[in-house]
């Protein structure tokens, strides 16, 4: 039976880093201190419990968020690990958008890099509070204070260490607990046995810096402390945390530890941190949504006794008990065999059954409530970012956004059984990856699927093959650009067609009008009723359907504003078919007077390379229209900071490695998209209609 106290006792976090950062390895030792798993896996060797995928085991890299729960200091710790990989960071999205709380993983080398600020700004919009925890403390080049000013100067927040490293780098040994003034010295290499002593003279002098400017900080935001700080009097340890918790649950601040997760040094230092200092579901504030029936704002209380609310955050397929959904419970309960109302749709869903995950392994449970994340089996009609409510209070979550796939890639399967089992195939992993889209190029005869980079696509199609054992000939990956207009423009279209009975007839006039980068596309109705209402949608529809394909070389258009402003109509012969053909030919007409454009995404990239190699590095991003906008040094390596177009970055980690002798390293993500150079553009309009390219 649930008890309503045990909700103070959980803590729902994600684990969240650049990529390379220790995520995985984070997880593990975690799980392993907790009792949760008796043996230590290891990325490297492909053994890791949560990168079970066989794609994560032979690249040694995250793919999927990965759930599972364990037990420290009596509290139940759901933990949530997300790829590091900017090509799955819609994986992190929807992981932060039912997170509590989360851990943020930093090297010590590298410190705050490009998809560091990527997750940080994904928890900062959920407004998610954080612990920051710097790694890799005993690798070459380790900087804990370099670390902890990179947190607060690029991603804003204030940082306020907790703890400082003994040593570093190879002599990196044990941490200073800066709250309670105490030392953790390592006997071993296994982390489970360290010794806790006070403080040499040395030490204390440091520490009571660091304890004297913890002391500073949360005395600012809390009137209680700030007068016994004010009059010297002694603030116990216990009120030291109180006010620590607080402040980070309000997202005040940010604590920051150290450790060396490798070497299992600093993990159960964390584990205590997470307890401690991150939120249970209770201390947070209520989830708000709409009342379908009012269409007010209304919110629910993290409270068993309050009507269910859970919002769906991922599908996956799993091969022994089918379609799984994963979903948040905000509030409310709910047993295996019990019915659910999918408010998004309209439908009741029934839970076959109910699962508690541990990464790919299922635990069967019979009753789930108010804090917990679990997986589902049963689901329909369920996909990602819909709400689970009770039919008779129903409730609409705010949903999550996901970004438009950059890259495309043809495939066409081999055989008719391959053809038979593709369209399935990819309909279910677009299901599971909201950010994979796939649509049917009826010119080429093609099927494209689109993603989020080369990595992305490239999973998708070893997963066709090995899961779905869909066999298919994979073109070669293109940049998946969009059109849109310059300037404004109207244009009118007649459609009129007259058979043996009563005939076709639509006349429509429409104009555009061109909107900012990220606007979307908009359709108004401002024809004062020239066209009778009922006609309307269909305008919208036909408009909707041929924006799919722009006039210059075939791509979708965006960031444009359609103004249906006039038309005429027959009494008789007029039809929604009618006006849904004469929109469409409406639309091609004034693309064609509005300067229309070809968009390419921009990426920001950021380089790492030794000094030596610094001007190849950068006259080959100049080289592929790219601008660097920083330089960053970083012991003998510099930053470069800048943006490239994404269609010269193919190969581009080859080029790298070959013109730095394998030393240089990148990252990027996508950045925005900017208007295609004149000449770029014939040659790729030559190249979809099959032209010859003139100079």
């Amino acid at each position: 039976m649930l008890v309503q106290s045990d909700l103070a006792a959980i803590r729902n976090i994600g684990i969240m880093a650049h990529i390379d950062a220790g995520k995985t390895t984070t997880t593990e030792r975690m799980l392993f201190y907790t009792g949760k798993v008796h043996k230590l896996g290891e990325v490297d060797k492909g053994t890791a419990t949560m990168d079970w995928m066989c794609q994560e085991q032979e690249r040694g890299i995250t793919i999927t968020s990965a759930a599972t729960a364990c037990y420290w200091k009596d509290c139940c710790v759901n933990i949530i690990d997300t790829p590091g990989h900017v090509d799955f960071t819609v994986e992190v999205e929807r992981s932060l958008r039912v997170l509590d709380g989360a851990v943020g993983i930093f090297c010590a080398v590298a410190g705050v890099q490009s998809q560091s600020e990527t997750v940080w700004r994904q928890a900062d919009r959920y407004q998610v509070p954080r612990i920051a925890f710097i790694n890799k403390m005993d690798r070459v080049g380790a900087d804990f204070t370099r670390a902890v000013n990179m947190i607060r100067e690029r991603l804003g927040s204030k940082a306020v260490p907790l703890q400082i490293p003994i040593g570093n780098e190879e002599n990196f040994t044990g941490i200073i607990d800066l709250v309670e003034m105490k030392a953790y010295v390592y006997e071993d290499g296994s982390g489970e046995n360290y010794l806790t002593r006070d403080l040499t003279e040395q030490e204390m002098t440091i520490a009571s810096r660091y304890h004297e400017q913890i002391l500073e900080i949360i005395s600012e935001n809390d009137d209680e402390l700030l007068e016994k700080y004010l009059e010297a009097t002694p603030i116990s340890v216990n009120e030291i945390k109180s006010s620590l918790r607080k402040q980070t649950i309000s997202n005040h601040l940010v604590p920051v530890l150290c450790g060396s997760s490798f070497k299992n040094k600093g993990v159960q230092m964390l584990l205590d941190a997470v307890v401690e200092y991150l939120p249970s579901p209770v201390d947070i504030p209520p989830v708000v949504g709409i009342d379908t029936e009012t269409r007010k704002e209304t919110s629910r209380a993290a409270d068993l006794n309050e009507p269910l609310c859970a919002l769906a955050f991922k599908i996956a397929a799993d091969p022994y008990v089918g379609k799984l959904t994963y979903f948040r419970i905000y509030s409310g309960q709910l047993k295996t065999g019990s019915q659910v109302f999918n408010a998004i749709k309209g439908r009741k869903e029934r839970i076959s059954k109910l699962l508690r995950m541990h990464a790919n392994h299922r635990e069967e449970i019979d009753e789930a409530g108010a804090g917990d994340i679990v997986a589902g089996v049963g689901f329909k009609d369920t996909s990602t970012g819909e709400t689970l409510c009770t039919e008779e209070r129903p409730i609409i979550l705010e949903s999550m956004d996901f970004p438009e796939p950059v890259i495309d890639v043809a495939i066409e399967p081999k055989t008719k059984a391959d053809q038979d089992r593709i369209g399935e195939s990819l309909k279910r992993l677009a299901e599971e990856d909201p950010s994979f889209r796939t649509r049917y190029d009826v010119e080429n005869g093609q099927t494209i699927i689109s993603g989020m980079g080369e990595l992305h696509l490239e999973i998708i199609i070893d997963r066709l093959l090995r899961e779905f054992k869909v066999n298919a000939n994979v073109g070669k990956p293109r940049v998946a650009y969009k059109e849109t207009v310059a300037g404004k423009a109207k244009a009118e279209a007649t459609f009129a067609k007259q058979t043996g009975g009563h005939g076709q007839y639509a006349n429509v006039i429409l104009e555009v009008i061109p909107l900012a980068q990220g606007q979307g596309k908009v359709f108004m109705d401002c024809s004062n009723q020239a066209i009778p209402k009922e006609f309307v949608p269909a305008v919208e529809t036909g408009i909707l359907e041929a924006l799919h394909a722009g006039i210059l070389a075939g791509y979708p258009v965006d960031d444009i504003e359609i103004r249906l402003v006039g038309g005429t109509f027959h009494e008789v012969d007029s039809s929604e078919q009618a006006f849904k053909i004469a929109a469409s030919m409406a639309l091609k007409e004034v693309l064609g007077k509005a300067q229309a454009v070809i968009l390419e995404p921009i990426m920001e990239i950021e380089i790492v390379t030794p000094d030596e190699y610094l001007g190849d590095v950068i006259s080959d991003l100049n080289a592929r229209r790219g601008r660097v906008l920083g330089l960053e040094e970083s012991g003998t390596t510099r930053i470069i900071k800048g943006l490239v177009p994404l269609a010269e970055t193919f190969g581009y980690a080859t080029n790298l490695r070959s013109a730095s002798q394998g030393r240089a390293n990148f990252s990027m993500e996508i950045k925005g998209y900017a208007a295609l150079p004149e000449s770029k553009t014939r040659e790729i309009v030559a190249r979809r209609y099959g032209l010859q390219i003139t100079s």
